[in-house]
């Protein structure tokens, strides 16, 4: 019931977030069909989606963690930005060295693998290719590989994701 509960608010809650401002009637932001069908939506993704959205943790209901993930995207947004720019670079000058290079990041959860794996994804020049389910390491398709970041197997977290990894271990774990 608690699982139902709180999906059913976080949907709600993210359903108002993504229509403010397109109606007039309830405090100027939304109109009453609006609220009605959000409540209707809500209660059904709550129904579907309860054993998938909550499983036996509440640690996402933290507001420290959501803090933190205010906090994330910025630095993630920085580091898309230097990733475009060094992309950009490597294909006007054809400077490209691309090899699937293979890190541990040392995460623990699925939803921090899953982060991770999403965020170095969404960075441009870097792919997620797989993940060692018994180890949780990431091969990772990389644009530009650097010799010095093969030195070291697996190759260092820095080299990639940059600051991602603690990041994430913020938040998921």
């Amino acid at each position: 019931m608690i699982s139902f509960i709180v999906t059913t608010l976080v949907c709600f809650i993210t359903y108002l977030l993504l229509t403010t401002g397109s109606g007039k009637d309830v405090f100027g932001l939304w109109s009453r069909a609006e609220l009605i069908f959000g409540i209707i939506l809500s209660i059904i993704v709550g129904v579907v989606g309860r054993k998938i959205f909550v499983k036996k943790s509440f640690r996402m209901l933290n507001p420290v963690r959501w803090f933190a993930f205010l906090a994330y995207l910025p630095v993630f947004f920085v580091s898309m930005a230097k990733a475009n720019f060094d992309v950009a670079y490597r294909v006007i000058t054809g400077k490209i060295n691309p090899g699937i290079v293979k890190i541990s990041p040392d995460l623990k959860t699925d939803l921090g693998i899953s982060m991770l794996a999403n965020s170095i994804t969404l960075t441009p020049g870097t792919l997620s290719v797989d993940i060692e389910e018994n180890s949780n390491d990431l091969y990772i398709h990389w644009i530009n590989v650097k010799e010095e970041a093969l030195k070291k197997k697996p190759v260092d977290c820095k080299y990639i994701c940059g600051s991602f990894p603690k990041w994430v271990r913020r938040i998921a774990e």
